[in-house]
């Protein structure tokens, strides 16, 4: 099978089919080229998609991430980066060995292909100049038969005519007898070119065409061999990374199988357990005394003078139930409800109009007179201290022992630091042994340098190594306290100043066993549940919990009733009487109670108030609503 004997009269068909498979090969190339395109741009938005979702560093996603689940999350995040990774191979690969090679090849191809059709087109010209000389030398000896033979006739009627003369017989012969000869020239002049041209065509259509057509019937056979080639590569790329996709694929698996709901569930304990134990029994309270009781002058100072000795039943039930305390009784005890008193419902007052007494938010009176009554109350000593502690701790400026954390967390964090300050000394450690080694070596050799300027970064090392040492023994003793292997850490307590030991010595043990308990004034571990009913400080709202409530100054009578329906307020009905804690400080409410556990503000205007005559000198005096 050859293109030259089969296809000897094809040359223009030949060309065209050659072009097409060139054609062919291109149109693949581009083929190829967009796949790479597509392998890179899916390969770019996998690793874009895997970064989106890695957690960012130093902050609360990446604590989350030692879960398991959440570890498998991000074990597949990291496999899918491998995973873009392997397509990003495919598309180098296919642009190396395929597109560039095959770019290559075409160009090739193209000059191949152009050099054997200007060899085939040459050819043809060849045989048909050879053909345009044969039919020239054709045509020059049928002329010369015509014209030797016209000759031949003239000369035969000429020797036929008797009136023709001797000479111009003898002229008309020798005129045939020379067209005789150039007929015989032109007859071998024909025949010889005849055989040169059958030779030349014999030569050109089964020597030089074949031959030509058998070079572009191989170069057509390469460029078939060479696209099944690439296309075999193209499968083959993608067949050499399947096995690393694969393992990729087996890691994610891998992941997935490693995910422990149990080790999960024991990690959230660990992460929220307080280390508290749970709320004892709360204990009967009676509420029917101060219902016996009448409203009367005497009576309202033997029930103040009760209030004071009276003790809290509640109060180791309270210590227990801190996690349910709510944590906004410092602004109830440091302003009014963040709103108007409402005016009554039909009422001539002045507290009643609608230009009466503003928000207490836009006072600054109340807060700062609450923060006086703190600090000037006797009794109220370390509750101020406390309160100080409070706001400190909402503000965000935690305790360096963490005491404000339960037990558990305190001990994780106490933990973590020791071990934080364990690096930091290793670190320096290290710098200080490279130092020395650095220092023997100036010494062997001065040369080098000069010993004693390490010197002084020496002793740096060391005194930060000390002071390190000195943070790890305080941590340490922190950590056993809260585990314990030691008993707790005892204070002295602070000097007080005289009149405060002198006036209220009580105050002052308090305020030492407050700091014994707490050195920063948040809840700590109870140190022995067994032999000692001591209640821990939880949180600076459960101090207020624990202290004595405000003494009575006097009584009140509702005149409406009040759904105390916000923060802070307390609900009244219509003719009930009440316990007056804390006058109006002309913000329009006034703080009552209903029993001990039951208090807050309530529109003055709402009340009729009767003040204690013993406390009209300590507050001021408030005007009376009259009925």
């Amino acid at each position: 099978m050859s293109w030259g004997t089969e296809l000897w009269d094809q040359f223009d068909n030949l060309e065209k089919h050659t072009q097409w498979g060139i054609d062919v090969l291109e149109k693949y190339i581009k083929f190829v080229k967009e796949r790479t395109e597509i392998e890179l741009s899916y390969a770019k938005q996998l690793r874009n998609l895997s970064k989106k979702y890695q957690p960012k560093k130093n902050s609360k996603e990446e604590e989350e991430y030692r879960y398991t689940s959440t570890r498998a999350f991000l074990a597949t995040l990291n496999e899918m980066n491998d995973y873009a990774g392997q397509h990003e191979v495919i598309s180098e690969n296919m642009t190396s060995l395929i597109t560039g090679e095959l770019t290559r090849y075409v160009q090739e191809l193209k000059q191949e292909r152009k050099s054997h059709f200007h060899d085939g087109r040459k050819a043809q010209q060849h045989i048909e100049t050879c053909w345009k000389q044969l039919e020239a030398s054709k045509r020059r000896f049928e002329r010369d038969c015509k014209e030797a033979d016209r000759a031949q006739q003239y000369f035969e009627k000429m020797d036929a005519d008797i009136n023709v003369t001797k000479a111009d017989v003898e002229k008309a012969r020798q005129q045939a007898q020379l067209r005789h000869q150039m007929a015989e020239d032109s007859k071998a002049e024909y025949s010889s070119t005849l055989q040169k041209f059958n030779s030349e065509q014999h030569e050109h259509y089964y020597t030089h065409i074949p031959n030509i057509f058998q070079k572009i019937q191989e170069m057509e056979e390469r460029r078939i061999v060479r696209i099944g080639e690439s296309m075999k590569t193209f499968a083959e790329v993608d067949r050499q990374v399947i096995p690393i996709i694969g393992k990729c694929l087996d890691e994610i698996t891998k992941a997935a199988e490693a995910v422990d709901h149990k080790n999960d569930s024991q990690m959230v304990i660990e992460a929220f357990k307080s280390g508290f134990e749970p709320p004892g029994d709360i204990d009967f309270e009676d509420f029917t005394q101060p219902m016996k009781r009448t409203v009367s002058e005497s009576s309202l100072s033997n029930s103040r003078g009760d209030g004071k000795s009276e003790p809290k039943f509640g109060s180791k039930s309270k210590g227990k139930l801190w996690p349910f305390i709510k944590k906004n009784k410092l602004m109830s005890l440091l302003t009014s409800p963040h709103q108007p008193p409402p005016p009554p419902p039909a009422s001539a007052s002045p507290s009643a109009v609608p230009n009466g007494p503003q928000s207490p938010k836009q006072q600054k009176e109340p807060l700062s007179h609450r923060f006086n009554e703190f600090m000037t109350s006797k009794p109220k000593i370390h509750c101020f201290r406390s309160l100080k502690r409070g706001l400190s701790l909402k503000l965000g400026a935690g305790p360096e022992d963490f005491s404000n954390l339960p037990p558990e967390q305190r001990r994780k964090k106490l933990q973590q630091k020791v071990d934080e300050l364990n690096r930091d000394i290793q670190k320096e450690m290290d710098q200080r042994d490279a130092l020395t080694k650095m220092k023997d070596v100036y010494i062997k050799n001065p040369q080098m340098g000069d010993a004693a300027s390490v010197d002084h970064r020496l002793a740096e090392l060391g005194q930060n190594i000390e002071k390190l040492r000195l943070e790890v023994q305080k941590f340490e003793g922190w950590l056993a306290e809260v585990e314990g292997r030691l008993p707790a850490r005892t204070e002295q307590p602070r000097r007080q100043s005289g009149v405060y030991e002198a006036q209220n010595p009580s105050g002052v043990n308090s305020c030492a066993q407050d700091r014994e308990s707490s050195p920063d004034g948040s809840y700590t571990e109870e140190q022995s549940q067994e032999t000692e009913m001591k209640v821990p400080a939880t949180d600076f709202d459960d101090e207020f919990d624990d202290e004595e409530p405000l003494p009575t100054i006097g009584t009140c009578k509702a005149l409406y009733t009040f759904e105390g329906q916000n923060e802070g307020t307390i609900s009244v009905a219509e003719g009930e009487m009440l316990y007056v804690i804390e006058e109006d400080k002309g913000d329009g409410w006034t703080r009552i109670r209903r029993n001990e556990d039951e208090e807050g503000y309530v529109p003055t205007s709402y009340v009729e108030v009767y003040l204690d005559k013993n406390a009209k000198d300590v507050h001021k005096p408030l005007q009376k609503i009259s009925e």
